[in-house]
């Protein structure tokens, strides 16, 4: 292959490349948008569950003790910021109040539910103690007609949000519960109060839970939104340049730039490899612009900076594997599309289906089991998991070999499909 005629190959592929300012604006601007936006939305929604806490509206319609005790375990769980409603209000009415007040969440606790709860103690401490002690007010065991404990929430909060929340005010009600059962069994054995230091033992004692992220070296950062979000849209940024690429062979193809391609003494595979260098290039340039986004600019507007993984060369090896298996995809769509809007068309709307199928939209462990095979034919499911292992675990070239190795032979088998289509349209 002649030198000098990739070199002037190459230098007319960037020329055009450069006239293409809407294909430049998706390869670039696009990218670097998603990248800041969804990454700022996580990031609020981190810190709305770890650091700020949600409004909660209490409407508290018992006369009991327990109750006000149920309100103070709410308060203790740090997750909310309760205000307390008037008894007097209708459980129709919490909706207005709600949308006044600007609150995600409110409870009702029900009439009768401090008395529901000693009668549950009771009952327990009964049937506990019904062969070593004799309670000194044996209760009859009352039916459960005490209504639920309401909770009404805002449309928007999604389902994973709600069973958060919905486990913390359970785990609320279940401290409450227990400390009654405490109470009750303490006094039949000993005759007297519990005291509150014991009290505070028995029920606030519990073995510390540390977590600690999977490192494939042993010391592995902790991982936030900037480190989940920057590796996967560097990947849908790299496959995204379908736009550009696939509607630069159909033009090439419609204007029939290969027919007199063939009547010159070259070859068009120095095109394909002039094609191939030149965007391996740009979405190279794409990695780096988004990553330095991530290191730099990212500190600067209030959101996690982006650590590098301590393998450097091992992130530049598969940043340029998936660059070339993204480069063979849009190769690929160019050279079996008929028209621009086919490869447009086309090109955009597989692009989302895979990205979705590998983990970019929704998180693969998140999937079905009947979607945990079909993910893996995706190529982006392979990238996202070597910067994953990069990024989150820690690790070295060695631990992504068998992702990369897949997304390899991928790019392979496109170059293929290619070859074959272009030998079909006796383009070469």
């Amino acid at each position: 292959m002649n030198m000098g005629k990739l070199l002037a190959a190459i230098r007319k592929d960037m020329l055009i490349l450069i006239r293409d300012k809407v294909g430049l604006t998706m390869m670039f601007a696009m990218p670097v948008l998603l990248a800041i936006i969804i990454t700022a939305v996580q990031n609020s929604t981190f810190e709305l569950v770890n650091h700020n806490r949600i409004k909660l509206l209490i409407c508290n319609k018992d006369t009991g003790t327990v109750s006000g005790e149920f309100f103070k375990a709410i308060e203790k769980t740090g997750m909310f910021q309760v205000s307390e409603l008037s008894a007097d209000i209708k459980d129709s009415g919490v909706a207005s109040v709600m949308h006044k007040e600007d609150a995600l969440v409110s409870v009702i606790i029900p009439r009768g539910f401090s008395e529901h709860v000693n009668a549950t103690a009771n009952n327990i401490a009964v049937a506990a103690l019904k062969d070593i002690a004799t309670l000194p007010n044996k209760p009859a065991l009352l039916p459960d007609t005490t209504a639920p404990i309401l909770l009404y929430y805002h449309p928007a909060l999604e389902g994973s949000f709600r069973e958060s929340m919905d486990g913390t005010l359970k785990g609320a009600l279940q401290l409450v519960q227990s400390k009654q059962i405490v109470h009750v069994l303490y006094s039949a054995l000993n005759e007297k109060n519990i005291p509150d230091s014991l009290e505070d033992q028995i029920l606030n004692n519990q073995i510390p839970i540390k977590q600690v992220p999977v490192s494939r070296q042993g010391h592995a950062r902790i991982p936030n939104a900037t480190q989940h979000n920057i590796p996967s849209w560097t990947i849908f940024a790299m496959f995204f340049i379908v736009i550009s690429v696939g509607g630069n062979i159909v033009r090439e193809k419609t204007s029939g730039s290969f027919i007199r391609m063939r009547t010159m003494p070259t070859s068009y595979w120095l095109a394909l490899v002039s094609k191939q260098i030149t965007y391996l290039f740009i979405t190279l340039v794409q990695t780096a612009v988004i990553f330095l986004l991530g290191v730099l600019l990212f500190p600067h507007i209030g959101l996690p900076p982006l650590n590098l993984p301590s393998d450097l060369s091992g992130l530049v090896i598969v940043s340029v594997i998936c660059g070339w298996c993204a480069v063979s995809y849009s190769i690929c769509v160019g050279v079996f599309a008929q028209t621009q809007e086919q490869a447009n068309g086309f090109g955009a709307i597989s692009i989302l289906i895979l990205a979705a199928l590998g983990g970019l939209l929704v998180p693969s462990f998140a999937m079905p089991d009947a979607f945990q095979g079909i993910l893996k034919i995706s190529p982006l499911h392979w990238a996202l998991e070597s910067y994953y292992v990069l990024f989150l675990e820690e690790g070295k070239l060695k631990d992504v070999l068998m992702n990369i190795l897949p997304l390899f032979g991928m790019a392979i088998l496109l170059q293929l499909l290619t070859f074959l289509g272009l030998k079909r349209k006796n383009l070469i």
